[in-house]
């Protein structure tokens, strides 16, 4: 036997920590994994990882994933080849489109998507060849509201400014709680090692969240907030700056700043305190700690941005930071400037040029809101959407009112998943093709290097090779595009290994604090362990990408949303507000086959505080009914007091009892799924995000 040692980082979080797995080969040639550790070279992450890069082993391994296509004929799964897999596809697409027009095919991509670079670089070459304006994707569930903030302050919406989180000395967070998502729109490894390090050089970590956290327990100061109300806050706290004259100047060319001013005056401290919860003294004196720091970084992630006024929320943050002079600020916010920089070789994209056919929702970046996906399933009239393809993703579970997109899916005339599985949305699909596992292909981290705490890169080779008759994912989508442009006569360019694609990217890149410097694909190769390319430093000025090259602090679009949430309705009598969790051992609705994550306490539970408890007759570790507009649950409760009153917490991505799932561990403890209760109507109606936190629940004894 022999054994052999590989480094690689882990591309199941942001986090990308690095890693060295050891393997062993057997004497009938088999490969198999002896350890994944961390590896205590990498550049970035010093060694450190967390349970779900142990996992990987587990996905590959796992005897419920799909390693050759399937066919579904009535309620049985066949195998069939790859060739008649993609005819079938081009075949049925081709004919759907033929008869009701482009947008009868509609797309959506989950969040894996952004973590294998072979669907980054390949899964237009067949999406593109549909062109449909019905593509959508986990974006509108999650970070839309970052990228339409930076879209129409800076010109770019991957143009996000990131904590500079090893030289801060006062961290605010909002909506995030990092010890369990890893850092998110902030590549962070280690990052409990981090935010303790602020601590220990004399600096302040503040946590603002309806719960207390994994993250607001280590803080100096937890605030409790009432869901959906963040703004409120965000608005007092930058009147209050503006008010006691607490701002720093700042060295960028600024736009609209005065016109801020005035738009939020009324925004006062004591009159935002009804909305949020919070006392007005203890808001104006975190405005003052804030701005009297040396160094300061405001940071609202996917809290803020899944609620009501997600866009107005993020741009508020982006306004403290800029007030404070914290932004393109070492110690506050910083741009990447990454070896491949989409920012510097893409246009900063476009905002509502199109609306969905039924509700008349805008696209961002060419997608359409996923709230928007089953109505325009479900509508009858010219531009149905009666073909779906899924990419990487788990709708069902993961997108508003779960329960009305089943019934969409049930209705189509044809479904395509690219999946491992056999789960709550692929279900439904004609055709499944699985793409080769994590281990079996390379990778590059275009899109997570670009959200890093530092200038970093490396290239992921293989640890095993790839089985006798897969497919990477890249290759799946070359060979649909073949067989799609060969049905119907569309032109299809010349593609390349998406590895030939990051060398090209990498020698057009730059790196050093001094003039440019070529990398290239043999040149990562070169280090396993990855390339520290030097802290993130001032750069916004000269990155930006607006029409005069100025920020636009008073975009009017996101100003006028101002009058929107003057005008926002109270909660209801009774009403609870339901917000999401998240765990260190668990991503999104995909890692709930896996032993080693899902053993231990269970944590699917509802978390409500006691006295919410009793005021309605219930007992900790009772079966309960929650309710909302769109559906009912029934969910064990656990009494917490780590939850603000008034607020109750359900997991994201659980739910998984649905009838014909294959995935046995997590059949075997199905929790109940949380978006059967979020509502596709509860939106931030500015960018059309879902607003999955907030959503007024009834709760009652089952």
């Amino acid at each position: 036997m022999t054994k052999s040692l590989h480094h690689r980082a882990c591309h199941l979080c942001e986090a990308i920590c690095g890693l060295s797995i050891e393997t062993e080969t057997q004497p009938d040639g088999t490969v198999q994994i002896r350890s994944i550790k961390g590896d205590p070279h990498d550049t970035f992450s010093r060694g450190h990882i967390c349970p779900k890069a142990v996992a990987l082993q587990d996905i590959q391994n796992d005897p419920d994933r799909i390693r050759q296509p399937m066919r579904r004929i009535g309620s049985e799964w066949q195998a069939i080849d790859w060739d008649a897999a993609f005819e079938l596809v081009a075949e049925r697409l081709s004919a759907i489109q033929a008869e009701h027009g482009q947008n009868a095919v509609a797309v959506y991509q989950g969040n894996p998507s952004v973590h294998n670079y072979g669907l980054m670089t390949h899964s237009n070459y067949f999406l593109g060849l549909l062109k449909t304006r019905n593509r959508y994707s986990a974006t509108s569930v999650d970070q839309l509201p970052h990228h339409l903030t930076s879209h129409l302050m800076y010109g770019h919406g991957l143009l996000i400014p990131i904590p500079d989180i090893d030289h801060t000395d006062f961290m605010l967070i909002l909506g995030g709680n990092p010890l369990a998502s890893n850092g998110s729109i902030m590549t962070v490894p280690d990052v409990e090692k981090r935010l303790k390090a602020i601590q220990k050089r004399g600096g302040k970590l503040v946590v603002i969240d309806p719960r207390r956290s994994e993250t607001a327990a280590i803080a100096d100061q937890h605030i409790f907030i009432r869901p959906g109300q963040d703004a409120a806050l965000l608005l007092a706290v930058l009147n209050t700056l503006f008010e006691e004259n607490l701002g720093r100047s700042s060295h960028l060319p600024v736009d609209g700043l005065d016109d801020v001013r005035q738009a939020v005056s009324g925004f006062t401290a004591e009159a935002m305190s009804l909305q949020c919860g919070v006392p007005a003294a203890v808001i104006r004196q975190l405005a003052r700690d804030f701005a009297a720091a040396e160094s300061a970084v405001c940071y609202g992630r996917m809290g803020v941005s899944t609620q009501a006024f997600g866009t107005l929320c993020q741009w508020l943050v982006q306004l403290i930071n800029l007030v404070t002079g914290n932004l393109d600020r070492v110690g506050g916010v910083l741009c990447t400037e990454p070896a491949v920089d989409i920012v510097a070789s893409t246009s900063g994209g476009h905002f509502n040029r199109w609306q969905s056919r039924v509700s008349a929702l805008p696209e961002y970046g060419g997608e359409l809101p996923v709230s928007a996906l089953a109505e325009e399933m479900l509508s009858p009239g010219e531009g149905q959407v009666r073909a779906l393809v899924t990419v990487a993703g788990n709708p069902v579970l993961s997108t508003p009112n779960g329960r009305q997109l089943e019934q969409a899916l049930d209705g189509l005339e044809f479904m395509l998943s690219l999946d491992f599985y056999i789960n709550e949305t692929t279900r439904y699909a004609d055709l499944i093709l699985p793409p080769t596992g994590p281990l079996e292909h390379d990778h590059y981290d275009t899109t997570f290097n670009m959200f890093a705490v530092r200038n970093v890169t490396r290239f992921n080779e293989a640890v095993l090779d790839k089985p006798v008759g897969a497919l990477h994912d890249w290759e799946i989508f070359v060979g649909l595009a073949q067989a799609f442009a060969a049905k119907t006569g569309a032109s299809l360019k010349p593609s390349m290994p998406p590895e030939q694609m990051i060398d090209m990217g990498l020698r057009f890149g730059t790196y050093g604090d001094k003039s440019p410097h070529k990398l290239s694909l043999a040149t990562l190769r070169e280090h396993p362990h990855g390339l520290d390319l030097g802290a993130l430093k001032p750069n916004l000025a000269a990155r930006l990408k607006t029409p005069n090259q100025r920020i636009q602090a008073a975009a009017p679009l996101i100003m006028a949303d101002l009058a929107r949430f003057a005008e926002q309705p109270v909660a209801g009598e009774g009403e609870l507000l339901l917000i999401g969790r998240r765990h260190v051992r668990s991503n999104n609705s995909w890692m709930h086959n896996y032993h080693r994550l899902v053993k231990g306490k269970p944590r699917h539970q509802l978390l409500m505080h006691p006295d919410d408890l009793q005021q309605r007759g219930l007992a900790d570790g009772q079966r309960v009914r929650v309710r909302s507009r769109v559906g009912m649950i029934e969910v064990e409760v656990a009494a917490s007091d780590e939850m603000m009153t008034g607020v109750v917490s359900l997991p994201h991505g659980w739910g998984h009892a649905r009838p014909g799932v294959q995935m046995g561990i997590a059949t075997a403890q199905p929790g109940a799924s949380a978006n059967d209760l979020t509502d596709e109507r509860y939106l931030d109606k500015l960018s059309g995000n879902a607003a999955l936190n907030g959503v007024p629940v009834h709760v009652e004894a089952a």
